[in-house]
């Protein structure tokens, strides 16, 4: 089977109200593929130490998990979802924490939250995810839908500092810049440790340890592509991958008759509450 990040296509825009993003948005399994995610964009060391080395406690996932949490979802549905000033609004506020964020003389790397080129690193293993998990539930998409897709995902980067002529021009482009990034992929000791205790739980109660972090090792450890999986060091077998293409065909088939509204309402929710904030005042991250 050919996957649309495989598949070459035609140059698309960036700009593409009408699509109806709500249909990629899976209900049932949208949760499952998040610490592999979270993996992946941590893999370069100048994100990953930005998160590790971070001033910003109140976004920490390892103190605060469920308002990261919530800021994380909130910021794909603004993405995704949001107008041009919800948007506006929700970068404005991120760019607040996000200034926060810089490398000192005792960081191991350079880094930088506010700086372009990571934020579209990030952005791209977003869309990665959110084309991976839609072809392992409903099978490959068709060329002017995946292309439509694409094109409409740029937003996951542009919402905050990605300018839209960063985005790669077409899938092809996509392809070419996600295989020239892998060249910067490393998870050394101190990473793989922070990231296995978020994979593990180790930020939550220890019963919710116990009931959940075998289950999400496993899904991160399917979700995870196979260089990210050995530089955590994990193992999949044969019999391991056919349990999870199995499992998540069959959630496939359960979701996909829900109407798209209903697909996207926990992230219609999050807008909405973030609208909310924003006519009270609150903090919205």
């Amino acid at each position: 089977m050919t996957s649309t990040l495989d598949r070459d296509s035609k140059p698309v825009g960036v700009s593409d109200e009408r699509f109806d993003v709500r249909r990629f948005m899976s209900p049932l399994a949208g949760g499952l593929p998040g610490a592999a995610n979270v993996i992946m964009q941590l893999s370069w060391p100048a994100v990953g130490y930005g998160v590790l080395e971070s001033r910003v406690d109140s976004g920490s996932a390892m103190k605060h998990p469920i308002k990261r949490g919530r800021t994380t979802f909130t910021y794909l549905a603004v993405a995704l979802l949001g107008s041009d000033e919800d948007r506006r609004r929700f970068r404005s506020a991120v760019n607040g924490q996000h200034a926060q964020v810089y490398s000192t003389e005792e960081s191991p790397v350079a880094y930088r939250a506010m700086d372009p080129k990571l934020q579209l690193w990030v952005a791209a293993c977003l869309y990665y995810g959110l084309v991976d998990l839609t072809e392992r539930l409903h099978g490959p998409l068709d060329d002017a839908t995946a292309d439509r897709l694409y094109s409409y995902s740029a937003r996951l980067g542009t919402t905050l500092q990605v300018r839209p002529h960063m985005w790669p021009a077409d899938r092809g482009a996509f392809r070419s810049y996600w295989e020239e990034s892998l060249a910067q992929v490393h998870i050394d000791a101190v990473m793989r440790e922070y990231l296995l205790g978020l994979v593990e739980l180790k930020n939550l109660p220890r019963p919710f340890q116990l009931l959940f972090a075998g289950n999400n090792l496993f899904w991160t450890k399917g979700f995870l592509p196979p260089l990210f999986r050995e530089e955590m060091g994990f193992t999949w077998s044969g019999s391991d991958e056919e349990k999870f293409t199995r499992t998540l065909r069959r959630i496939g088939r359960l979701e996909r008759p829900i109407p798209p509204a209903l697909k996207a309402l926990p992230f219609s929710l999050l807008l909405a509450d973030m609208r909310r904030r924003v006519r009270a005042g609150r903090p919205l991250v």
